[in-house]
């Protein structure tokens, strides 16, 4: 989907305009941005007030989105129509016909946001063949880090693995909720290069202690106490850690313990790059990995296996909240058995 939207932002740019765009999907971070392109920087600030058409579908006719396609554009080259809410617009597969034969000078965006237009419809397959259609899907929970970070590096505020666990856990996957919060603290803080767990508590008013990214940690360091403080909040706010994600972070964190063993010994600034982290962060790894043995590392990796299939129902009918009390006191038998 990233790709996408990316492979679409530069045809714009470079002035590669399609006769039409078709819009749709859950997800309304990313048609907001195509939205607001085409009506900002399409047309010169001199042509908009001519050459700028906004509908929407409620309080519009299919007939009056394609006469207002099919006029000449006053003093420009192109004109811009924009349908916003197209999935209220009736009769809207009554544009088939206009995709199929479009005017040269008109740059049509329809926005149907919220959901997908109908695939029984002709409508998106003539835009596939004739434009452009792109959709913007919901991204999935265990995802969220990743886009963050991605997010992070493109805005130029570079988002560490540990942070954007932290605004995943707690901002779930509202993406313009999440590009807002990291957009308040870059205003506080305009000249640092990358948000801290610091920042975020101060900022965004977002504990540390309560995070998906720590749990696995808190394991591992021994610290029982804080253990069960936080399995016990997680019990009791399920939404803020879905499986998926509590899993994803587990298995990260193991991954980095189990990698440790083949680095240990080499040059510390070396050792860390092999890891994709850095020097501090390596050397909290390093000092977790030797208090455990490279076999209990693989066993709590194979447990790691046996319920991200638990979770999707293979072997097992058990819900989340009992699997994840199975899952933290098999782990922490097998780090702290002294046998």
């Amino acid at each position: 989907m990233v790709a996408d939207f990316k492979k679409i932002l530069k045809g714009l740019d470079a002035r590669e305009y399609a006769p039409v765009y078709l819009i749709d999907g859950e997800e309304p971070f990313y048609i907001d941005m195509l939205t607001e392109y085409f009506e900002d920087k399409i047309l010169q600030p001199a042509e908009r007030d001519f050459n700028l058409i906004t509908l929407y579908g409620k309080d519009t006719d299919w007939a009056d989105v394609v006469n207002a396609c099919r006029r000449f554009p006053m003093f420009a080259e192109r004109q811009v129509v924009i349908l916003k809410d197209a999935s209220q617009l009736k009769g809207l597969n009554e544009l088939v016909a206009y995709v199929e034969n479009s005017a040269p000078t008109t740059v049509l965006l329809i926005e149907h946001r919220f959901k997908k237009v109908d695939g029984r419809g002709k409508l998106g397959k003539v835009v596939k063949q004739k434009g452009v259609y792109f959709t913007s899907d919901k991204i999935r929970d265990e995802h969220v880090p990743g886009w963050i970070q991605a997010y992070g590096k493109e805005t130029g505020f570079a988002v560490g693995e540990r942070e954007s666990q932290i605004l995943a856990t707690f901002l779930g996957n509202d993406l313009q909720k999440i590009a807002n919060e990291i957009a308040k603290v870059r205003i506080n803080v305009p000249d640092e290069p990358a948000l801290t767990a610091e920042m975020i508590q101060k900022y965004i008013g977002i504990s540390r202690e309560y995070n998906v990214f720590e749990l696995p940690e808190t394991l591992t360091s021994g610290d029982r106490d804080k253990m069960y403080r936080m399995l016990s909040y997680f019990l009791s706010n399920p939404k803020s850690s879905p499986m998926p994600l509590i899993i994803g972070s587990f298995f990260n964190h193991f991954s980095k313990l189990y990698q440790a063993y083949f680095v240990m010994g080499r040059p510390e600034k070396e050792a860390a790059a092999a890891l994709g982290t850095y020097p501090n962060r390596f050397r909290q790894i390093m000092g977790t990995a030797r208090k455990y043995s490279l076999q209990r590392i693989e066993y709590c990796l194979l447990l790691l296996g046996s319920y991200s299939a638990k979770t999707v129902g293979i072997d097992s009918n058990v819900n989340d909240r009992e699997l994840l009390k199975e899952m933290i006191g098999k782990m922490d038998m097998v780090l702290s058995y002294t046998g």
